[in-house]
């Protein structure tokens, strides 16, 4: 190992202190590569129409992965339902606290439904990955469109219905729309279907026919990123 000092006259280091450099740098390399590692972004978008499954397979995901995952937890202005808790359930905000914390940039996305802002702060984002766990983000076209614009490293998955007749069967059997939501959620659904189609949206797209074999497509997908952050 040699050093230039300032006159140009190269200096020999001892053998000794440059195998102990070389041990010291082999040693931080090593931790600084596994600092970059923990801290190195991980999140799961997963996006499709109401009604599609999006629920039942994280349930089986989580089920399987429960430890490796995290959910954020998102802010609302809307008004706390019963059993509903500050910071577990959402954030609840007033309507001015959160329209500035969207003008100054702390939010990856938000959108508004019903006349009440939702969102996803920056913040709530990394409080799950400082744990160590991959970040799920369960939004919608809009607010994919949004996360694309930020720098936040990201896998995003569409959970499509074989057809628009198959989700309008799912919808009606829940039993819980009307005729007029249920035409509004199916027009909502077509605009969603036309964006998953649309190449580059997404880095995978499952039709959930089946239950069972779209979640072995879902699991399959994943295991690259829980295999990664094991340090496998």
């Amino acid at each position: 190992m040699i050093l230039v000092p300032p006159r140009g006259r190269c200096l020999a280091l001892p053998q000794s202190l440059t195998d102990t450099l070389a041990r010291l740098v082999c040693i931080l390399g090593i931790r600084l590569g596994h600092v970059v590692h923990k801290m190195t972004p991980q999140t799961l978008v997963l996006c499709g129409p109401s009604g599609v499954g999006k629920s039942t397979l994280l349930k089986k995901l989580l089920e399987e992965f429960g430890p490796h995952f995290g959910f954020s937890v998102s802010h609302t202005t809307r008004s706390p339902r019963e059993g509903e808790e500050h910071g577990k359930h959402y954030y609840f905000v007033t309507r001015q606290e959160m329209e500035d914390a969207i003008n100054n940039g702390n939010f990856i996305e938000h959108a508004e439904y019903s006349g009440n802002l939702y969102g996803t702060s920056k913040t709530a984002v990394q409080d799950v990955l400082e744990n160590g766990r991959i970040c799920i983000l369960d939004i919608d076209t809009q607010g994919v469109i949004q996360v694309k614009k930020t720098d936040l490293p990201a896998q995003f998955i569409f959970i499509r219905p074989p057809s628009i007749e198959d989700l309008e069967k799912r919808l009606q059997a829940r039993g819980t729309e009307t005729e007029e939501s249920l035409k509004k959620r199916l027009s909502i659904a077509e605009k969603e279907l036309k964006f998953g189609e649309i190449d580059g949206n997404f880095d995978r797209v499952i039709v959930n026919d089946d239950v069972d074999e779209a979640y072995e497509q879902l699991r399959d997908f994943m295991l690259p990123a829980i295999n990664k952050k094991n340090g496998d």
